[in-house]
């Protein structure tokens, strides 16, 4: 998403040569992949803290049951819901200073929770930090696709992923000894793991060039039938993924009772295996290619799912949670399949609205599901299986060799000749 370059306000190219001698030392870092992976580090750092201690604090101070955290859970989404207007907004600002902008917002969302241990005041300021989640997160996608080629582009993402599990490991690690060692209240943890995003997003601010777009993006909703496949893929990607945020998270304090510092550590694990395996998983679907991969996922998320509805042992609930978790690396796939189909001008808008459709059933899902809980928390999870098992029939409708013109083995719609013509 570009918009119209300001007076005084400097450009530096998306890419540069990295024997460029231009600059000194400080010129190799002030590149387009750094920035991407500073901001990606800087994300846990609110929302790592936010989320390992919501369902304890919102539990002991709150008094917050399954209808509740439900409904907070739908309202996170509701930014996610709107993503589309980030396309409008970028008629007044850059997309990397809204990007930028968001990261902020993220943070001082997380710092202000600690002051409101109230229904209202938790709902409250969960929107205020989602909003700067998702529009952070809807603009690292659409920078991430444009600032990077297709062929580095799912081993790169993965770098990304790592980046925010070495940062979440430090606050997982941080929120076990500040709760568990030192007894810090809820107020000061939230205040350090939110401040410390705002930092980062200070340093991006101010640290960084602005890096122009290779393609000048549209600045109106784009929603074209060649990509039906990619909206419905993201469609039961948000639905399914609640279930995982929502209610198996919440399990483990409800049901087995783990308390913050159990469920940091749980995190912890979760993110000190991205750091290894999150690179990896994109080269591996650099090589397999995307459908084999969404494939594999959805096959191994049909078993996770109906062993999270029988589960009554903690140990074996935790290792579910840890390999439900490694699956989300994957969902990379979803990303370089629409990299690999997309006329480059249409990435910033359809950002916006993937994320738009990706958050439709997590409006209103959390909510409707935690009605659900309380009839049979095992139901959620068998819905969870079968949403899962449409993801997959999707995505073997996913070519081998996914390219404009050839978005989808049933169901094609032909490619504008401009777009067929810049895939050659």
């Amino acid at each position: 998403m570009t918009t119209t370059d300001t007076p005084g306000d400097p450009i530096a190219p998306a890419a540069a040569s990295p024997t460029a001698p231009a600059g000194g030392l400080l010129a190799r870092f002030r590149r387009p992949e750094v920035l991407l992976l500073l901001m990606a580090a800087g994300v846990p750092l609110s929302f790592a803290t936010w989320q390992a201690l919501i369902n304890n604090f919102a539990y002991e101070r709150a008094a917050f049951g399954g209808v509740e955290i439900g409904i907070m859970q739908s309202l996170r989404e509701v930014p996610g819901f709107l993503a589309f207007g980030v396309v409008f907004l970028l008629f007044l600002i850059r997309e990397q200073r809204l990007a930028v902008l968001s990261l902020a917002l993220l943070g001082l969302g997380t710092a202000a929770t600690g002051f409101f241990p109230s229904v209202l005041g938790i709902y409250a300021t969960t929107v205020i930090m989602s909003l700067g989640y998702h529009y952070y997160e809807t603009l690292q996608v659409s920078l991430s696709l444009q600032w990077i080629d297709k062929v580095r582009a799912p081993e790169t993402l993965g770098r990304l992923i790592a980046a925010g599990s070495l940062t979440s490991i430090v606050v997982y690690g941080l929120v076990w000894l500040t709760s568990d060692l030192l007894a810090m209240d809820y107020l000061w943890i939230y205040m350090i793991g939110g401040g410390a995003t705002a930092v980062i997003a200070l340093v991006a601010w101010l640290g960084f060039p602005q890096f122009k777009q290779p393609v000048e993006q549209h600045k109106h909703m784009v929603l074209r039938k060649r990509y039906w496949l990619y909206y419905a893929l993201v469609f039961m990607s948000g639905a399914r993924r609640q279930i995982f945020i929502v209610f198996a998270g919440f399990l483990m304090v409800e049901k087995f009772g783990y308390d913050v510092g159990a469920i940091a550590l749980l995190f912890l694990l979760n993110s000190a295996i991205n750091i290894w395996l999150a690179p990896k998983i994109g080269r591996f679907i650099g090589r397999i290619g995307e459908r084999h991969a969404l494939v594999f996922e959805y096959i191994g998320l049909i078993g996770v799912f109906a062993a999270y509805a029988f589960v009554n042992d903690a140990t074996l609930a935790a290792g579910l949670y840890v390999i439900d978790h490694l699956f989300f690396a994957l969902a990379i796939a979803i990303k370089t399949y629409f990299q690999k189909i997309a006329d480059p001008a249409d990435i910033a808008s359809t950002a916006g609205v993937s994320f738009t459709i990706n958050h439709i059933a997590a409006v209103f899902l959390p909510a409707a599901f935690g009605f659900l809980w309380l009839a049979s928390p095992a139901a959620v999870f068998l819905a969870g299986a079968a949403m899962a098992g449409c993801s997959l029939v999707l995505a073997l409708n996913v070519p081998r060799h996914p390219q404009p013109g050839h978005e989808v083995l049933l169901g094609r719609v032909p490619a504008p000749a401009a777009a067929a013509a810049a895939a050659e």
